[in-house]
């Protein structure tokens, strides 16, 4: 499951520089290359930046899935809907008066 997640950190990671290093308007890399239009490396490169976001957008996804369907769907100590339950009965004898530091507790005269 770390290995996982280590891998999706590292696809993620790798996705983004990808998406950085292209331009928005279609050039990215390839507009650094302009002058090599005759060699045709600007639509090489253009092709290998949109293969390689598909290809890391693909396995992304596939393994978040496979992470999603790998976890463990029984949670343990998960008491939210409990009831809450007192350990033991309050005194009525005593009232809690509040102070800027602590509170005291003053017994309450008998009637």
């Amino acid at each position: 499951m770390v290995a996982i997640s280590i891998i999706i950190i590292i696809l993620a990671v790798l996705l983004g520089l990808v998406v950085l290093a292209q331009n928005p308007k279609g050039g990215g890399l390839a507009a650094g290359f302009t002058g090599a239009q005759q060699i045709g490396g600007v639509q090489r490169t253009a092709d290998f930046m949109e293969k390689a976001t598909w290809t890391l957008v693909t396995a992304l996804m596939v393994l978040c899935l496979v992470s999603a369907s790998l976890q463990n769907t029984t949670v343990v100590g998960d008491n939210l809907d409990a009831p809450i339950t007192l350990d033991e009965a309050p005194n009525v004898n005593s009232v809690v008066a509040p102070t800027d530091s602590a509170s005291v507790t003053i017994p309450v005269p008998e009637q």
